[in-house]
């Protein structure tokens, strides 16, 4: 039964205007368990009496502006505490740096409890309630959300909630013979169900981790999508999605802004399917939205599905039902780099027009780098069309990145490389996949400069899509691979580590000079974010399509807002190009502030040009 009656007037608000909704979905997912569901129901107003004045404060602020995300001013930055400065307290005493660097989002990426050599980066979590000890505490966390909140920066923290840690606490319990801990996993006495499974379940790491099943010491199969040590967790049972969704809310109690809920589309498992974007997936991530509005309405969930644009938008549900708040723009990432490799726009031009098709409520989080690998799930149906087709051109891509193919500037590794299907996914920083890393050992001036304004052309665009733009920790200063990951035991087996090296702190005082690379980078950086926030062009609302440039090498993508009307264009060739302006006659141009008449215009190498338009045709 329900217990309104002694609840807070605020929370009982809240679950009254959402119950039905909620009851319904937990009764459908569940067998009508109403027992596990008031337990739910119970745990979420004792987490609400948990939560703390400040952080109540701001779920009532943000209650009244809802899509307080979607503005023009939000710049992200994601980062590894240890490598940007060696713990939680680290981090908080570079504030000021962050501030500085114009970021307002901070994404710290996975932090909690985990075995030292079986961590996966931290997404094979032992402890839901613990900070890595080498990181600091809980109250350490709770520190650092609090500055970040009194100078106005969000924090966003991974959930990792497909699996646990072979090492957690019901894992262990299972291990040892515990009924009730085995159910919240998938366990069997043999290989019959698990080789039904592999009939249909894609394997996510073919070559380091193939299969989707591990056998243990005493001959117990537990299901393993990512690696043997990470161990899904049984959605199917009620017992597992409540405690879940307490730590989840737990984190929130500490202060986290935005809950990035990672491998999403994995959380339901289904014999005969392939376990993938099920649609009991969505009604749980439903539930969840739903719980958080109740609890901590403040928090946004962020959705992590690295899958095709048709996979994608359904997780932000319908306007009457919505699910997570924001998406990865996964896609338009890894088309960003096949562009930079082919200097051919047309597939890009594609993907611009198909996002800006999307409503406008739908918010994605732009990014060029991450700690994560570039996998190449491009629109092959489409590539093929222009003699592009899948395995030889994810050869090509490939090669070019790695640097073998002739004239690339990049520095990346493979990661995952599957000769037998001509399969591999990118390693690397921004500024070394551009070919900074290149040109500055070569010594080769002129080179440096079209390496560096690959970079900085490559930013502008990321600023121009509609979303918010979030920046990987190193590439505001251009920072290259770290080669050292091949000399650690714990880290050489897996090449993402070359684009996870600690921050240099020396090349980032360099970063107030603009003769240097970082200074360049850096300031040009701030430059455009300034300009981002100034004018509401940029903002999520606007109507943005894309231009016929005349030019497979320019894209060209128009954005419109109330009374202002942006003309951007970006050349992915190392050669100078003639971008025409159809219909335009004159505008400013918000990098340099000089204005321009006429229809065409020659962009340099790797050139891009913002134009504010003050008269047309």
């Amino acid at each position: 039964m329900k217990h309104t009656a002694q609840w807070e007037k605020e929370f009982a608000d809240r679950f009254e205007a959402r119950f039905d909704e909620l009851k319904w979905l937990y009764c459908e997912v569940y067998n009508n368990d109403m027992q596990a569901f008031y337990w739910l129901t119970g745990a979420m107003y004792e987490y609400y009496q948990k939560r703390g004045k400040a952080l109540k404060k701001l779920d009532r602020e943000r209650e009244r502006t809802p899509f307080w995300y979607s503005t023009n001013d939000l710049v992200g930055m994601m980062l590894y505490v240890d490598n940007f400065a060696d713990n939680l307290k680290g981090v908080k005493e570079k504030i000021d740096y962050i501030k500085e660097s114009g970021v307002n989002y901070l994404h710290l990426m996975p932090l909690l409890k985990s075995p030292k050599d079986r961590s996966d980066g931290g997404y094979a979590v032992a402890d839901f309630r613990r900070v890595q000890p080498e990181l600091g505490t809980m109250k350490d966390l709770e520190a650092l959300t609090a500055e970040c909140h009194r100078n106005e920066i969000s924090v966003c923290l991974d959930f990792v909630m497909n699996h646990t840690s072979e090492d957690h606490a019901w894992a262990k319990a299972a291990r040892a013979g515990d009924e009730d801990a085995r159910k919240r996993y998938f366990f069997f006495d043999s290989w019959d169900v698990p080789f039904e499974f592999e009939r249909t379940v894609p394997q996510v790491f073919p070559t380091t981790a193939p299969g989707n099943f591990t056998q243990l010491e005493n001959g117990d199969i537990v299901m393993t999508t990512f690696y043997p040590y990470q161990w899904d967790l049984n959605y199917g049972n009620c017992v597992v999605f409540n405690d879940m969704v307490c730590n989840m809310l737990s984190l929130c109690n500490r202060g986290i802004d935005i809950i990035r809920l990672d491998a999403v589309p994995y959380i339901w498992k289904e014999l005969g399917t392939n376990c993938r974007n099920l649609p009991t997936v969505h009604k749980l991530v439903r539930m969840m939205r739903i719980i958080s509005e109740i609890v901590c309405p403040s928090v946004l969930l962020l959705g992590e599905v690295v899958m095709e644009p048709s996979k994608v938008a359904p997780y932000f549900g319908t306007k009457e039902k919505p699910e997570c708040h924001m998406l990865y723009n996964v896609t338009t990432m890894a088309s960003t780099w096949h562009t930079v490799a082919t200097k051919d726009v047309r597939l890009l031009e594609r993907q611009m027009q198909q996002l800006a098709d999307l409503p406008k409520d739908y918010v994605f989080l732009n990014y060029l780098r991450c700690h994560d690998d570039i996998g190449w799930g491009l629109d092959y149906d489409y590539l093929s069309g222009f003699g592009m087709n899948e395995v030889p051109h994810k050869r090509f891509l490939n090669d070019y990145f790695t640097g073998k193919f002739e004239g690339s500037p990049s520095r990346g590794e493979l990661y995952n490389d599957d000769e037998s299907l001509g399969d591999a996914r990118l390693c690397g920083t921004t500024a070394s996949l551009c070919g900074i890393e290149t040109a500055l050992a070569s010594g080769d001036k002129k080179a440096l400069k079209t390496t560096v304004d690959c970079d900085t052309m490559l930013h502008a665009y990321m600023l121009t899509q509609s979303g918010i733009p979030v920046i990987y920790s190193g590439d505001e200063i251009a920072q290259l691979n770290d080669e050292g990951y091949h000399n650690d035991p714990d880290k050489k087996a897996d090449s993402r580590y070359l684009h996870r090296g600690k921050l240099d702190w020396k090349k980032a005082e360099k970063r107030h000079d603009k003769k240097s690379v970082e200074g360049t980078v850096y300031q040009t950086l701030l430059t455009l974010e300034a300009i981002r926030r100034e004018h509401k062009v940029f903002t999520a609302s606007a109507d943005v399509s894309v231009i016929d440039t005349a030019n497979t090498h320019v894209l060209g993508i128009k954005r419109e807002y109330q009374d202002e009307k942006l003309y951007a264009f970006f050349n992915f060739s190392a050669e100078e190009q003639p971008a025409y302006f159809d219909g335009i006659l004159s505008g400013v141009d918000l990098i340099s502030g000089e204005k321009i008449r006429g229809l065409s215009e020659i962009m340099k190498p790797y050139g891009f040009l913002w134009l504010l338009c003050d008269d047309t045709k």
